[in-house]
């Protein structure tokens, strides 16, 4: 068996970003931009009113003038006009300031008198003015090479004249369950021998959480024919998860029907507990990822392996998954030859947070992966603790 962090390492080490692709950015969400991106605009394009009021020389203020009024800027329609001594413009909040004019006097400090205009307001160059290029300046870059489009940054790419950005493609992924046992969860009536094929749809929302693209998800029965011709139908995938049938029993046929359609294993057994048997093998230039069953088996593997290597494939930093230091709420004892990952609760208040361990570590237990906040990592060997010593915790 190897460890965590080299089965870890040997995932990553084996996995480079994606090609890039040209979409709307507008549908850049969570998606990684490969290149710099540049504004081809400035922001904003001239100086503009900040405020309601009055456009003035400042030069003028001073001793309550009497200005006289001249015209009108409002935004998208600026008065096409030049300020001379003595003038002021009716400005709108987002209008072009007006050539000659270089403050803003808000409208509650005039008193206006038809088209005189009288303020007591003092000389304050560029007050209430938005200078041209305060965001940015055309052909500077905005957002680096790498950056993770969110909401906010979409907003800035549009603002700086980008309809489209270069990103690297999301993968796509095959999820494929296996097991005689397996039923819909629609099904109609359920057998007392049926086992809800509950980790498919698990996995299939946390890529999605994540960018990836659920190119395949189904299931086959036990038998190596019925689980080959499912590989051998999803050779684009980028990344192709099996669930189920990773270990060595006589109807776990994964990683036999895997060899099969042309995968190269690189490891079986990680030393972890949930989790163990799992495989890891390239098939060309797809990753292969076999998951245990048991639904906290494969959600922890997943967490650990599968969500990392979407990032890493996306373009995304993807750094080893190692936790938090928080406090235990209970003791808990000594670890043995298999790192433990311990599903837990968050207690207490803010400020003061704990971790529970929960009661039952069942990785069959569907309750109590729901019930949980994230896992206490427990190394390989660890000693015995008290409640209140700080372990490492890996929130999800």
């Amino acid at each position: 068996m190897i460890t965590v962090e080299q089965a870890f390492e040997r995932i990553m080490g084996s996995a480079a970003p994606l090609p890039t692709e040209k979409i709307d950015v507008a549908r850049s969400s969570g998606r990684v931009i490969a290149g710099p991106v540049a504004a081809r605009r400035s922001q904003p394009g001239c100086d503009l009113s900040a405020m309601d009021g009055y456009a003035v020389r400042s030069e003028d203020l001073g001793d309550n003038p009497e200005l006289n009024l001249i015209g009108e800027s409002a935004a998208g329609h600026p008065f096409s006009g030049k300020l001379l001594a003595g003038q002021t413009v009716r400005i709108f909040t987002g209008a072009a300031v007006p050539e000659g004019a270089d403050q803003v006097v808000i409208q509650e400090n005039v008193d206006r008198d038809g088209d005189i205009v009288r303020t007591a307001d003092p000389a304050n160059p560029g007050r209430n003015i938005r200078i041209k290029g305060t965001d940015f300046i055309e052909k500077q870059t905005v957002l680096e090479s790498g950056t993770f489009m969110s909401a906010k940054s979409i907003g800035l790419a549009a603002s700086a004249g980008q309809s489209h950005l270069m990103v690297h493609r999301a993968p796509k992924i095959a999820v494929l369950s296996t097991g005689d046992e397996l039923a819909a969860a629609g099904k109609t009536t359920f057998s007392q021998y049926d086992t809800v094929d509950s980790v498919r749809p698990q996995l299939q929302a946390m890529i999605e959480e994540v960018g990836g693209t659920v190119s395949f998800s189904g299931h086959a029965g036990d038998t190596l024919d019925a689980i080959s011709g499912a590989i051998a139908q999803n050779a684009d995938a980028d990344i192709l998860v099996t669930i189920g049938g990773a270990s060595v029993g006589d109807k776990d046929f994964v990683q036999e029907a895997l060899k099969k359609e042309g995968m190269s294993l690189d490891f079986w057994k990680v030393a972890m507990r949930p989790g163990k048997p799992l495989i890891y093998g390239r098939r060309d230039n797809q990753h292969v990822l076999g998951l245990p069953g048991n639904p906290a088996s494969a959600f922890v593997c997943a967490l650990l392996f599968l969500r990392p290597l979407i990032d890493r494939l996306m373009g995304r930093p993807a750094p080893f998954p190692g936790g938090v230091p928080l406090p235990a709420a209970t003791s808990l004892p000594e670890n043995g030859p298999r790192q433990h990952y311990l599903r837990a609760r968050l207690i207490g208040n803010p400020g003061s947070r704990m971790v529970d361990a929960a009661t039952s570590q069942d990785s069959s237990l569907s309750t109590v992966l729901a019930q949980c906040d994230g896992l206490i990592v427990r190394p390989i060997d660890a000693p015995a603790i008290e409640a209140g010593t700080p372990v490492l915790f890996l929130p999800f």
